[in-house]
């Protein structure tokens, strides 16, 4: 084993690097996320708006494309968190919230339902005077 990590020093300082700059990222972009949602995001229907005319429609298409992909990056780099440094599960629910596929808003609520975790995030949205998320009647 000794051997294997001397051979593979420089992965591991990389995996290091990555796994501290994503713990950065998420403690940077996580307020600024959970701050500008607004309280009945996980309850309201959701539509995607569409641009007006041919370049309206492409830089919505652009826009689409980057924030799905950005939302990817999310997805696995949250995943890689559950067992390297980081906020695995908060990660993940951002990059949820980027990303579009059949039976989101369903996993998101699930997600944020989640006890500590939603009293995480609405202790930040206290701190910061915004009211807390609205998750509905509860399901049964």
């Amino acid at each position: 084993m000794l051997d294997w990590l001397q051979q593979h020093e420089g992965l591991l300082v990389g995996l290091v690097a990555l796994s501290i700059g994503s713990l950065v990222l998420t403690a940077v972009l996580l307020p600024v996320v959970v701050l500008r949602l607004p309280p009945d995001h996980f309850v309201r229907e959701h539509r995607m708006g569409h641009g007006r005319g041919w370049l309206g429609g492409f830089l919505h298409w652009v826009w689409h494309l980057g924030k799905n992909a950005l939302g990817a990056v999310f997805v696995l780099a949250g995943i890689a968190m559950l067992v390297l440094p980081g906020q695995g599960l908060l990660t993940i629910l951002i990059g949820l919230l980027l990303v579009d596929f059949p039976g989101k808003r369903k996993l998101e609520r699930r997600l944020i339902g989640r006890p500590r975790l939603l009293k995480f995030v609405n202790g930040m949205r206290e701190k910061r005077g915004r009211p807390p998320f609205d998750l509905g009647p509860p399901a049964g």
